[in-house]
């Protein structure tokens, strides 16, 4: 059984890149687990509250679930034409301690939604330095956006549109083709 860990950049409950994912994790192929993490616990870092209590326990269960993951799909929404904030403290605490060995070499696949024209090519271009500096393996071989999103997911951030369904499935047996399996 291959693992791959996904993560939604977004908190909000109706969130089309929370809802790709989980219609990620469905269209994954026999064989393959997207095991769906979760960021909304995870504090704003701060040095001195790593000092005094080392990881946060949101920040150790990302890590371990990392650590068991064959993959690493990031799911991110564009805000300002960037990463947003709460997922890149994400990130940036998952890389503390015993996490920073963790990324590297791990395959990552960086996809996502927008209700805007152009999908969230910005965001996605601005995790390149991010993962190159965790020395992250970027599968680049594939590329899904998802724009105008409101389009194909309905009110409580289900995916709904088959022609998009269908991109994501082809984008996600691409990534487990990359991991060995599917």
């Amino acid at each position: 059984m291959t693992t791959i860990l996904g993560l939604s950049g977004s908190l909000r409950k109706a969130s089309f890149n929370a809802g790709l994912l989980r219609a990620a994790a469905e269209v994954a192929p026999e064989g393959v687990t997207i095991r769906i993490g979760s960021i909304r616990e995870v504090p704003l870092y701060d040095a001195d509250l790593e000092a005094a209590q080392g990881l946060p326990p949101a920040v150790a269960t990302l890590q371990h679930q990392l650590a068991g993951a064959q993959g690493l799909l990031l799911v991110t929404p564009e805000y300002n034409n960037g990463i947003p904030g709460v997922f890149k403290n994400a990130i940036d605490w998952m890389s503390r301690g015993p996490g920073l060995s963790m990324f590297v070499g791990k395959p990552v696949a960086v996809l996502g939604a927008s209700p805007g024209g152009f999908g969230t090519i910005m965001a996605q271009a601005h995790w390149l330095p991010v993962l190159r500096t965790l020395k992250a393996d970027l599968w680049a071989d594939g590329r899904m956006l998802v724009a105008r999103a409101q389009g194909s997911f309905d009110a409580e951030g289900n995916l709904t549109s088959e022609e998009t369904r269908a991109r994501l499935a082809e984008f996600v047996h691409g990534f487990a083709r990359r991991l060995g399996a599917g």
